[in-house]
């Protein structure tokens, strides 16, 4: 289990993108890297494919390390480590280190 996963609102704690905080898009388990909404805005040259789509030059979210990003906390809306806990029937989930609240899917 990822301590990062899709929709979690995190803050970026080092980079070219100190201090912003988003949403994350997408996970990249395998190469640890993430997609944060609004967060490392590259520029791409796109032609248009037919007469009817537009061409120009667009503007997308690159990938960037998960080391570089912290969760925030939707209980006390601070950027915090994780651990991961055990609830009584064995199931894992993630708990904020500073308030020791449940860190659920999504929040």
């Amino acid at each position: 289990m990822m301590r990062i996963i899709k929709n979690d609102t995190v803050k970026v704690i080092s980079g070219n993108h100190t201090g912003k905080v988003g949403k994350v898009l997408k996970v990249f388990p395998k190469t640890n890297r993430i997609i944060v909404e609004k967060v490392a805005l590259v520029k791409r040259h796109r032609k248009p494919r037919s007469q009817t789509d537009q061409g120009g030059i667009l503007e997308k979210e690159s990938s960037i390390h998960i080391s570089n990003v912290l969760l925030v906390c939707p209980k006390c809306s601070q950027p915090s480590r994780t651990k991961f806990g055990t609830l009584a029937d064995g199931k894992k989930v993630r708990v904020c280190k500073s308030c020791e609240e449940m860190v659920l899917a999504g929040e």
